[in-house]
């Protein structure tokens, strides 16, 4: 038997050089850059006391980023050019800010001819190591300290920094100033470098190859349907668009490469998710949005997908009783076609090198694919209100899934104080989505009136608040919102002018969506924590 290979086609990675090395660090500047992420400056601030303890004639300067950790930050990069001899930069101790920290690491040394070492903690040695090879600096010196740094006393940390790195073993301090001050040998750590990815498998029968795809992690681990030539052409046949023609770019998180592919090579993918061909362009439209389902991040996130338009019924999608459920083929398979082509297409999704999800998240298996109950829904359907015609057939993504609360119904008394519970149970950074089976859209009417969406998203977005003092102290606020804020990005910056029992809102208001599903058993709807990110025209893509 012959079959397609599932995996995209990798970036191609251009080597770069470490700056020059330091003779030693007497009488030298470094600058310990902070990430600004989940107390990194504790940790800092003792390798700052170290280097003043033990290395008196070296001047030292605790700087953070000026904003959020994911994006360059050319200006500091130019101070610490001026003003520097080396950099420490960290810490490394999520799955997003690891490969950033790794990166700007690389930057400084190839950019800007400053000796950098980055630190991060032991559990994304292997994140890192991809980052920075991908990035063409192999050898950009990182050192590792144990996972967590969040909530350790000074005392904890302190004990870090005069420690073991745990990756290798060696003394953490001893580690730092080698890297910056030594020459760094080459052997056996080059940037990587792919092969292209073949287009077929070498021949084999049916249960090895079966074996092949488990082995080479791209399945989800229960049974695909293998992707023959026969089964490929046929789901071929449902689009217009050529098969060699790119559809998308796609990686686990930023920093870590965007692997490119075809509509072949999302076909391929959806015949092993178990689609029938008439599924395909809404795959396509999927894929084409470049928007990873099987990000690496160490919250777990997973992707929420809404479909909307006429395309519902042509393929039989559910938006009634048990559509988020397992019940409905399209609905299944779609989801996980999406959840697949993202782990092929990006280079992979392996769990400690590529997927760093502490918990994991079982919303991934098929991404809560479903259809919007546009015929039973009291308001406009979802890509109506995002632009597109009512006639046109959509998809819309939603990323986050952290998060979910759930009630039955709106009690005549308290129903607004019960619904800003649910409202401030939802992450902070995954903003609401209410997803409402019919009859509690109409409740909403009956009790609120909100005969529109636009009247529920107010009514959530002023129900949605809590104390300044509270808001700014949840460790999500901190790591991504608080970092924009002092740089003047508003609404943020508003709020960081509050008074600290002054109320807040949780939410901006534009972010707040309502989807309308569900068979009316019940009046029962709950709050996902799922940010809206992009809709695409399915049409485009037949």
């Amino acid at each position: 038997m012959i079959v397609h290979n599932p995996v995209g086609y990798p970036p191609i990675v251009t080597k770069k050089a470490l700056a020059p090395r330091l003779e030693t660090l007497q009488g030298k500047t470094i600058f310990l850059i902070d990430s600004r992420f989940d107390d990194s400056t504790r940790l800092l601030e003792q390798i700052q006391l170290w280097l003043n303890e033990n290395l008196p004639d070296v001047q030292t300067h605790l700087v953070p980023m000026s904003g959020y950790y994911g994006r360059d930050d050319p200006e500091l990069w130019a101070r610490a050019q001026s003003e520097a001899d080396a950099v420490i930069f960290g810490v490394g101790h999520c799955s997003t800010c690891a490969p950033a920290v790794a990166k700007h690491a690389v930057t400084l040394e190839s950019n800007y001819g400053l000796p950098t070492v980055s630190v991060h903690t032991d559990k994304f040695a292997a994140i890192v190591r991809s980052t920075v090879r991908m990035a063409g600096l192999g050898l950009a010196p990182r050192a590792f300290v144990p996972q967590p740094v969040m909530g350790k006393s000074a005392d904890q940390l302190r004990a870090y920094v005069e420690g073991e790195d745990p990756v290798t073993g060696l003394s953490f301090m001893r580690e730092i100033i080698d890297a910056l001050t030594s020459d760094i040998a080459a052997a056996g750590d080059e940037p990587v470098q792919f092969a292209r990815t073949p287009r077929l498998l070498d021949p084999a029968n049916e249960d090895a190859l079966h074996k092949l795809f488990l082995d080479n992690d791209w399945t989800d681990k229960l049974p695909i349907v293998l992707p023959t030539e026969e089964r490929v052409a046929a789901m071929l046949a449902h689009t217009s668009r050529k098969p060699d023609e790119i559809v998308g770019r796609m990686q686990p998180t930023a920093n870590r490469g965007l692997w490119e592919y075809t509509v072949e090579k999302v076909a391929v993918n959806a015949v092993m998710a178990g689609c029938l061909p008439e599924y395909f362009p809404v795959v396509l439209a999927i894929a084409s949005s470049g928007l990873s389902a099987r990000s690496s991040t160490s919250s777990s996130g997973a992707a929420m997908v809404v479909v909307n338009g006429p395309i519902r019924q042509q393929i039989n999608m559910n938006c009634g009783v048990g559509a988020l459920g397992p019940y409905n083929h399209a609905n299944a398979t779609i989801g996980r076609a999406y959840g697949l082509l993202s782990q092929n297409l990006q280079g992979g999704s392996v769990p400690g090198e590529t997927y760093m999800g502490s918990l994991g998240n079982g919303y991934t298996y098929n991404n809560l694919t479903f259809a919007e109950n546009e015929e039973r829904s009291p308001w406009k359907p979802l890509h109506v209100q995002k632009g597109f015609d009512r006639e046109d057939s959509t998809v819309s993504i939603f990323y986050g899934g952290r998060t979910t609360t759930f009630s039955l119904g709106l009690r005549e008394t308290f129903w607004r104080e019960h619904v800003q519970d649910m409202l401030r149970a939802t992450d902070v950074v995954g903003p609401p989505t209410l997803v409402l089976d019919p009859i509690a859209a109409r409740q909403f009417i009956d009790r609120g009136g909100f005969d529109t969406k636009e009247k529920l998203i107010r009514f959530a977005y002023e129900s949605a608040q809590m104390p300044a003092a509270r808001y700014w102290d949840l460790q999500l606020v901190q790591n991504y919102i608080y970092p924009n804020a002092t740089l003047g990005a508003e609404p943020a910056a508003a709020k960081l002018k509050a008074a600290p029992d002054a109320l807040v809102p949780m939410f901006n208001e534009q972010d707040i969506n309502v989807v309308v599903v569900g068979g009316e058993s019940n009046g029962y709807w709950q709050i996902f924590g799922a940010g809206y990110r992009t809709t695409i025209s399915v049409d485009d893509w037949r």
